[in-house]
C-alpha cells in the first residue's frame, strides 16, 4: 500500500481504510480478468463522488462568491465537473500511474483515457468522503478546485477560445502554448506556460492548474495584441 503514499501526497488526503482508496483505482476491466480477485471495481464509488463533487462545489461556490445569481454559480459550476476538466486534473494527480486496470485497456492506452481517469477522480472524492466524511471531501475539493473557482471571470470567459479567434481573423496566425516550468510539490504545484504565435513568444501565464496558467497567458496575449493593432491605426491615421 506504500505505493498509493504519492497519490495520497497529491490529494492533501491520507486514508483510514486503504482498501477503499484501492478499491476507487479499480477499473471494471481488471476485475474482469482477475476472477475471483476480493477486489471490486469503482463504479459504485463514482456514482457517490459524482454527488459529492456537485455538493461539495456548490458549497464552495456559495460561500467564496455571496454576490453571484444561480445561473452564473451552475455555469462555473458545470465548467468544473465536465470530463475533460477532471481528466486534465486527474493527469496533473498521476492517477494513471496509480489504476488497476486489465490488459486490454492497458494495451489501448486505458492509463490516459479521459472518461477512465475522470470516473476514477470522481471514485476517489466519493471514497474519501466514506473514509474521512463531508468535511474531508469538501476540503480536498477546495485543495483541487478552489483556485479556478475563486475567479469566477476566468471561469466565464474562455480566453483561449477568444484568442484563437483573434488571431484567425485578424493575423491568419494560431498561437500554441508551452509549458516551461513546474514550481512547487505534487499537490500544491504552480504552472508556467508562454503563449508564441511564428514562434515568438508573445505572453505567459502562471497558475494551479495548466489550465488556469494557459488562460492567463491567453488573456494577456489577447491584450497586448490588441493593443498593438489599436496602436498601428493610430500610426496610420497620423
Amino acid at each position: 500500500m506504500e505505493m498509493f503514499t504519492p497519490l495520497q501526497n497529491a490529494l492533501g488526503y491520507h486514508f483510514i481504510d486503504l482498501l477503499l482508496l484501492k478499491q476507487a483505482l479499480t477499473h471494471r476491466s481488471f476485475v474482469n480478468e482477475n476472477v475471483g480477485s476480493e477486489l471490486s471495481h469503482n463504479e459504485r464509488l463514482e456514482f457517490l463522488g459524482d454527488a459529492v463533487l456537485t455538493l461539495t462545489l456548490s458549497d464552495l461556490l456559495l460561500k467564496k462568491n455571496p454576490d453571484l445569481p444561480e445561473g452564473r454559480l451552475s455555469k462555473i459550476r458545470a465548467g468544473q465537473v465536465n470530463e475533460r476538466n477532471l481528466a486534465d486534473l486527474a493527469l496533473q494527480l498521476g492517477i494513471g500511474v496509480f489504476l488497476l486496470i486489465g490488459k486490454g485497456e492497458e494495451m489501448t492506452g486505458g492509463r490516459e483515457k479521459p472518461s477512465i481517469l475522470a470516473n476514477t477522480l470522481e471514485a476517489l472524492l466519493g471514497a474519501i468522503y466514506l473514509d474521512g466524511g463531508f468535511k474531508a471531501a469538501l476540503d480536498c475539493v477546495d485543495r483541487l478546485f478552489g483556485s479556478t473557482i475563486d475567479d469566477h471571470d476566468l471561469d466565464s470567459r474562455d480566453y483561449k477560445t477568444l484568442l484563437q479567434e483573434y488571431c484567425q481573423g485578424k493575423i491568419k496566425k494560431v498561437p500554441f502554448y508551452r509549458l516551461f516550468r513546474e514550481e512547487g510539490p505534487d499537490h500544491k504545484k504552480i504552472f508556467y506556460v508562454e503563449v508564441t504565435i511564428q514562434d515568438q513568444v508573445i505572453s505567459k501565464g502562471h497558475g494551479r492548474t495548466k489550465k488556469e496558467a494557459q488562460q492567463k497567458a491567453a488573456e494577456t496575449a489577447l491584450i497586448q495584441l490588441k493593443a498593438q493593432l489599436s496602436k498601428l491605426k493610430e500610426d496610420d491615421l497620423s
